[in-house]
């Protein structure tokens, strides 16, 4: 242990009898926090925390195995006796190995939050950490905004923060860069809480309502970045392809001919829902007749709508990879060969299609839809955090161990997605998953007419964006 670090540890050690004192005293903050983290780890996962103090922040997540790390011998005994269900190691960061803590198998989330500034080296810390991840790990890092260390010194000059001993501070840039240097790939950065002192009927509102908006939350005291490591390539998965199809007979054909193989295998899965033509029929006369490389399913729907086609569709799939492919083929089979790349290379987890990069005619998609698909983009930007240019694309891509999470977490949202696209999209928010859009070649659909019903389904969409606002932008 180097000079700094045992400079920290003695310096936490005289601090920990009185660490529950400060914690009352900021607990509007350590509340927001601990919110914060419930959020991004699902119940249950494998936690690892590094600089894990009393053991709270860990708890609160519960972990189906946690282990909390810290380099104050008196911090660990307490957070131990409070949380026996829990393992804490007393150890530096810098020595942090599998060995160190009992060879463990990789954990789900690695909380870094409030220990960056005290660390000796980060970016040795951050390089060890590689061996406690799968590809599925993400790495949660919270840090103050450097623009409130005037306050937050001031404060503990009166009394009002905990004594603190020299700490680095640190931009949302040296974070990013840090990450990038040791082998991990930010997927997604954001600010929140303004005000840290409970103020009757002003604080909650303020935090919830005023410091999530654009500008301002650059201003909010909480820095965190979500991260994952960087991902390898999958070798020859397994792909299903789900076509929910009403009304649409004359594209069956077209859909199994012009359907490229992806993967080592391709399975294409027909999900009928209460056609008024012969799409049905159909289905099974091209089901029983096709001789070709693809493996041909067909069910029909007992409910309504294309979520309930969708779910019931990867229920029935067999392969590592979901796709999306909407009957009226607007959106060229072809064209799900890039999304394969995408996800199968690693450089994404979630792909979403977009319309809005190729031309296409108006008969495709009229101005006004344009407007309407652009509008939704940028409030769906917004809610998720991230740029997205075509959130109302139907072809979208996923793992299927993804979906099992998001079909898991799925109560989070509520089920009235009548679609299924934003039920996917908001759970691969909420997962962190990587999410990328690929361009899609969007053209008239050759048979049939449009199931759509433009004013009740964007009121619906409405409706849907005040509610994701109140789960992932405004969240109580």
């Amino acid at each position: 242990m180097n000079d700094h670090t045992a400079a920290i540890a003695a310096h936490f050690d005289q601090l920990a009898p009185n660490l529950d004192r400060w914690r009352r005293r900021n607990r509007t903050y350590y509340r927001d926090l601990e919110k914060l983290h419930r959020f991004w780890i699902p119940t249950g996962s494998r936690v690892l925390q590094v600089g894990s103090g009393l053991g709270d922040l860990l708890a609160t997540v519960e972990p189906s195995f946690g282990i909390g790390i810290d380099v104050s011998p008196q911090a660990v005994a307490i957070a131990q006796q409070r949380h026996p269900q829990l393992q804490f190691h007393c150890l530096a960061a810098e020595e942090l190995t599998p060995e160190a803590i009992g060879n463990p198998e990789p954990f789900d989330a690695i909380i870094l939050t409030g220990v960056l500034s005290y660390l000796t080296d980060i970016q040795v810390v951050l390089e060890q950490l590689q061996a406690f991840c799968h590809p599925r790990t993400r790495l949660i890092l919270g840090f103050h905004n450097f623009l409130w260390q005037p306050l937050l010194t001031a404060a503990e000059k009166v009394g009002q923060r905990s004594p603190q001993p020299p700490e680095s501070w640190l931009g949302m840039q040296d974070v990013l860069n840090l990450l990038t240097l040791t082998g991990y790939e930010p997927i997604k950065q954001g600010r929140r809480f303004l005000l840290p002192r409970q103020i009757p009927l002003l604080t909650g509102w303020i935090n919830r309502w005023i410091s999530p908006l654009p500008v301002i939350e650059h201003l909010a005291l909480t820095n965190y970045v979500i991260a994952r490591p960087l991902a390898q390539p999958r070798s020859q998965p397994t792909v299903s392809v789900i076509v929910p199809a009403r009304n649409e007979a004359g594209n069956i054909a077209a859909a199994v001919e012009r359907l490229p193989e992806l993967g080592a295998e391709t399975e294409l899965i027909f999900v009928e829902g209460h056609s008024r033509d012969q799409t049905w029929e159909t289905i099974e006369q091209t089901v029983a007749e096709y001789q070709g490389p693809l493996k041909l399913l067909a069910c029909r729907q007992t409910g309504k709508g294309k979520a309930d086609a969708v779910r019931l569709g990867f229920d029935k799939a067999s392969g590592d990879i979901l796709m999306i492919l909407d009957a009226d083929l607007t959106v060229q089979p072809e064209d799900l060969g890039h999304f394969y790349r995408a996800i199968a290379s690693g450089r994404g987890e979630f792909i979403n299609g977009s319309r809005l990069v190729y031309p296409r005619s108006r008969l495709a998609m009229p101005g006004l839809n344009t407007l309407a698909n652009r509008t939704f983009a940028l409030i769906f930007s917004f809610l998720l955090g991230q740029p997205l240019k075509d959130t109302l694309c139907g072809t979208k891509v996923l793992w299927k161990t993804d979906y099992d999470r998001v079909a898991a977490g799925r109560k989070y949202f509520g089920d009235f997605d009548p679609f299924g696209d934003f039920d996917l999209l908001f759970g691969a928010a909420k997962l962190g998953l990587k999410i990328v859009e690929v361009p899609v070649r969007y053209q008239e659909r050759s048979y049939g007419s449009s199931n759509i019903a433009h004013v009740r389904e964007g009121l619906i969409l409405a409706r849907m964006c005040l509610y994701a606002a109140g789960k992932l932008k405004f969240p109580h």
